[in-house]
């Protein structure tokens, strides 16, 4: 069967962008498709500034939240990443085979330093090389498949030449993985600016949907979201960008088409109404069975922890051979 891993940071709680975007991908066709592992990548939050106590807090939030989405441990495999070693193991092996060019050439490098420096901070080096240890959540693997968004085909392709690279020099370790981008994967922009991604690490939160929003706040932050100039409804993402983003969110939820939902309306007010009560409903089961995992906590401790074990069982082997490849002597 094939083989997918997928991963989510813990950076910030988690949105329906999030959730429409990859999650409801995963919980619906992945975890049947493939044999597909979901990590929250955590040491991939220590890239920047952070609190220790919300990194440790997000990260179980996460686990639960992908669980209380539909993720079947009988089917799949969940867990969090810092509990493999093989993934810090492999990643120093990975770091001896890219080059430093290859890391500064990376878009999500380039801005996310530049956002820092401009802020005054310092750039870790961590945020230099974090792409190599993406490479190695995948490569321990052996992966066949890894379903991403546009913004992360670059990290991909990485991951690529460096299994390429690898296996030139030291004979046969890695399978070379391949991106595969969602079919239909919704693309949630913020309310407040809906040039802009729904993310879940922005400051500004006014036109954020979190999955654990409580629904009276999930109408008022929809009813309050930037439309545009006129009146018309009409399906535009260039001259209508706030409409056409209510109308994706709606179409998204209801499995219909952003164009043909626009027909039917007229106003304003009555998109944001329909809209804001698609998200509500979409959300409550996903709620709902959250509080019921929060109040039986040993089942998710259960869960990441087998998770935690077929995920070791499956890495270790790939990255022992990769450390004999490269001419480390095995223990003794």
């Amino acid at each position: 069967m094939t083989r997918s891993f997928s991963g989510i940071k813990p950076t910030g709680h988690l949105t329906l962008g999030n959730y429409l975007g990859a999650v409801r991908q995963w919980v619906e066709v992945d975890q049947h498709q493939a044999d597909a592992l979901f990590s929250v990548v955590d040491l991939h939050a220590l890239t920047v500034d952070h609190e220790p106590a919300r990194v440790r807090r997000l990260s179980r939030q996460a686990a639960t939240l992908l669980l209380a989405a539909g993720l079947d441990p009988a089917r799949c495999t969940v867990f969090v990443q810092s509990h493999v070693d093989e993934h810090t193991r492999l990643s120093y092996l990975l770091e001896c085979t890219a080059t430093d060019g290859e890391m500064r050439r990376m878009i999500q490098y380039k801005e996310k330093s530049a956002r820092e420096r401009a802020a005054g901070g310092s750039v870790r080096l961590s945020l230099l090389t974090y792409p190599v240890l993406m490479a190695a959540d995948i490569l321990a693997y052996g992966a066949d498949e890894v379903p991403v968004g546009d913004d992360q085909a670059q990290h991909v392709e990485l991951t690529r030449d460096l299994a390429v690279r690898f296996n030139q020099r030291y004979g046969r370790t890695f399978t070379v993985p391949k991106a595969v981008l969602p079919a239909v994967a919704a693309r949630v922009m913020d309310l407040q600016d809906p040039t802009s991604k729904m993310g879940k690490s922005h400051a500004e939160t006014a036109g954020i949907v979190y999955l654990l929003d409580e629904a009276e706040v999930v109408r008022k932050k929809v009813m309050r979201a930037v439309t545009d100039s006129g009146s018309d409804v009409a399906y535009d993402r260039e001259a209508q960008p706030g409409v056409a983003n209510l109308l994706e969110m709606l179409a998204a939820c209801t499995d219909g088409k952003p164009a043909e939902l626009a027909e039917g309306y007229t106003s304003y007010g009555a998109l944001k109404k329909d809209t804001a009560d698609a998200v509500v409903e979409l959300l409550r089961p996903v709620r709902e069975r959250h509080a019921e995992l929060c109040a039986d906590p040993g089942y998710v401790d259960g869960v990441l922890r087998e998770g935690a074990e077929r995920a070791r069982g499956l890495a270790r082997p790939i990255v022992d051979a990769a450390y004999a490849a490269v001419g480390l002597m095995r223990p003794v």
